[in-house]
């Protein structure tokens, strides 16, 4: 029996603000989102409802340990053996992991989207396509404040305090240096069509050849 191929694996990094997201849905649109399986790295922060409000408020979200890796890296590894995954759901208001999960479905391209998964070794390998979005850090700030306060409960002062307490330390530790490991930096986040338009069309490229083999495994078994 022929094995079937194994998806693609797509890395999608860069710093709060970046456009990751703006990047990530430019790519679901082009290429087509029944054909990704998407896994954004902030549904595995750990569950904290061990600890009380305020103490929860007060863990540094943008460090590497506050995240729930070793479940991610289990999960792009069943989806890259073509087997469903349930991902947690994190509510942002309350710092906690609820007990809703959503299922994913295995897919030929694997998209996986967060701050901190090339900063991370035992991710690395994992990836096909490794990307950095690469944008200012006044942008950035700009734009994270806007989503704290509008989506996730924040106020501005508590945005700012975090900001110089947790998320400027953390990007300078371990997101800016983990640039160097991608293969593709696109500057100017969304607003870069161009490099868009060229990284969806090589995805699409690996996606066909990705169908054809299996195509061709399956007509084998």
């Amino acid at each position: 029996m022929t094995e079937r191929p194994r998806p693609v694996t797509i890395a999608v990094a860069g710093g709060t603000g970046s456009g990751k997201t703006t990047i990530s849905n430019a790519v679901l649109s082009r290429v087509g989102a029944h054909n990704i399986a998407y896994l954004p790295h902030d549904a595995y922060y750990k569950d904290l409802t061990h600890l009380t409000i305020e103490q929860r408020r007060s863990v540094n979200f943008d460090h590497p340990d506050s995240l729930d890796t070793d479940l991610l890296i289990q999960h792009i590894i069943a989806l890259q053996a073509w087997q469903s995954v349930a991902i947690p759901v994190y509510d942002f208001t309350r710092h906690e992991r609820t007990r809703q999960t959503e299922l994913v479905e295995p897919q030929p391209i694997i998209l996986v989207e967060g701050i901190l998964i090339l900063a991370e070794p035992s991710l690395r390998p994992l990836f096909d396509v490794k990307i950095f979005v690469d944008t200012d850090a006044d942008i950035r700030f700009i734009r994270r404040l806007k989503r704290d306060v509008a989506e996730r409960g924040r106020t501005p002062d508590s945005v700012i305090e975090q900001y110089m307490l947790h998320v400027r330390p953390m990007h300078q530790e371990f997101v800016e240096p983990s640039k160097r490991y991608a293969d593709v930096i696109i500057p100017e986040g969304g607003f870069n069509t161009v490099a868009i338009d060229m990284v969806s069309d090589r995805i699409r490229s690996l996606m066909r050849a990705t169908l054809e083999a299996d195509i061709a495994a399956r007509t084998h078994e």
